[in-house]
């Protein structure tokens, strides 16, 4: 049994629908269908998400809104005619669903925002589900109430409850096809919440896991994982296989493919990922996996992102102070900021964070606590940084992987900022200039999959 999951450009438009029946039809193991909300269609489209975003918004402010509630459901009305459906009914119910969720939490801004950002995903399921039964398929929409998908009741940030899993379990007794709205469950109290955005991914693998599915498939617009942004660099290579952990460490690292927190339940239950093409459904696509065979190619991917900071300390004799990493990091938890790395020397020590943590009057203020509590020598903040990760679980057995950086940095003439290697070299960081990020990718790229290409040829 394949728990199969649609991303929003695969559910854009009535086109995208056809092609999501045929991949269904095509293969009689795919029984529990997860779907996202309807995404662009094109380049300068809006996503239902954010239409429902803005719907909020308004909402919120007093502003008039029924403008925003016939923009949704004309999405859903568009695909219901390029289909050719006979489904006034169903619009209707979804005109009427945005209405009573914004009367029900008009004065609760946060359950209606998580509100109504769920009804993309849930009026989708629902479309899909009546097309599905128009074309002779015995499918049926499911909620995720009647699902089981129970969570922590934290909007925008929802985390699935464990018991949620045993009730899970009885889709293995379905036999039709069965549609689940992606994104959101629902709280013990009854009350829709959210998880973080791009959450459509966590549903499909909690269900995955919790039903027991055999492979759980994740289609998107691309033909596989790549092991670096194509932005980038032109035409890189393809993935055919990435263990969990590499991917989880390249998702966290700035991967757009995969949602960072959808990997947990699938390895937990030890079910494999397979990444595929909605547009290109023949496409082997890319496999996650538990383990793969490294010895030809150690490093799996390259990942890069922007906006960071480093808040850079000095004090002589800092390695002599017991608790002084501590009581920096408690600064900073005290302004409600969180870190990414802090790499340390005897005499200092960086914390690595985002820089719009840092807005406002926070900034000085954490400054001069740094300053007062700790006396340090120095202090100062160094902007417009930018982090690559370097992932691949067989570099721990490779030689020389770490030099292949450094040289790569040193012929493209890149300075590097900073180095940082966990004790389980699954991966290298490296900070460098924003400005000098796409070149830095593009030496990596040159020195870790360039000789792989040459041995092929």
């Amino acid at each position: 049994m394949k728990v199969a999951k649609f991303g929003g450009s695969s559910v854009a438009s009535a086109e995208q629908f056809r092609k999501v029946a045929g991949i269904i039809q095509s293969d009689q193991q795919r029984r529990i269908i997860v779907v996202s909300a309807p995404g662009k269609r094109y380049k300068a489209d809006t996503k239902v998400t954010d239409l429902l975003i803005r719907l909020a918004e308004a909402v919120m402010r007093g502003n008039e809104y029924d403008s925003l509630i016939e923009a949704v459901v004309e999405r859903y009305a568009d695909i219901a005619r390029g289909l050719e459906l006979q489904a006034s009914e169903v619009i209707e119910q979804m005109k009427a669903d945005l209405q009573q969720k914004i009367a029900a939490y008009h004065d609760d801004h946060l359950r209606l925002l998580d509100a109504l950002k769920a009804s993309g995903e849930d009026h989708n399921a629902r479309l899909m589900a009546f097309y599905l039964r128009s074309l002779g398929m015995e499918a049926r929409y499911v909620s995720p109430r009647e699902a089981g998908i129970f969570v922590t009741d934290e909007p925008g940030n929802a985390q699935i409850l464990q018991d949620s899993y045993e009730k899970l379990s009885k889709l293995k007794q379905c036999s039709n096809i069965v549609v689940i709205p992606g994104f959101f469950g629902y709280s013990l109290t009854g009350h829709i919440v959210t998880f973080p955005r791009g959450g459509s991914d966590i549903t499909g693998s909690i269900v995955a896991a919790g039903a027991g599915a055999d492979v759980y498939e994740n289609f998107t617009d691309v033909d596989s994982i790549y092991c670096v942004n194509p932005s980038m660099v032109e035409n890189p290579r393809q993935l055919r296989e990435i263990t969990y952990r590499e991917m989880r460490e390249l998702s966290y690292s700035g991967f757009s493919v995969f949602h960072d927190e959808a990997l947990e339940p699938v390895y937990k239950a030890g079910i494999p990922v397979c990444v595929k093409n909605t547009n290109n459904p023949e496409a082997p696509g890319t496999w996650i996996v538990a383990k793969r065979d490294h010895r030809n190619v150690p490093v799996a991917g390259i990942a890069s992102d922007t906006g960071f900071c480093s808040v850079n300390v000095s004090k002589y004799l800092m390695n002599r102070e017991i608790g002084f990493g501590r009581k920096l990091l408690q600064i900073l938890e005290d302004e409600g900021i969180s870190y990414e790395h802090a790499p340390s020397g005897i005499d200092n020590m960086s914390v690595i964070l985002r820089a719009n943590q840092l807005q406002g009057e926070k900034e000085q203020r954490i400054m001069d606590r740094i300053q007062t509590e700790l006396k340090v020598d120095e202090i100062h903040i160094e902007y417009g940084l930018a982090l690559i990760m370097v992932v691949g679980e067989g570099m721990e057995r490779a030689v020389g992987v770490a030099a292949k950086a450094t040289a790569a940095f040193a012929q493209a003439q890149i300075n590097i900022e900073m180095i940082n290697q966990g004790s389980s070299e699954v991966s290298m960081m490296f900070g460098v200039k924003e400005e000098a990020v796409n070149k830095a990718v593009r030496a990596l790229y040159d020195a870790y999959f360039a000789p792989v290409y040459a041995q092929k040829e």
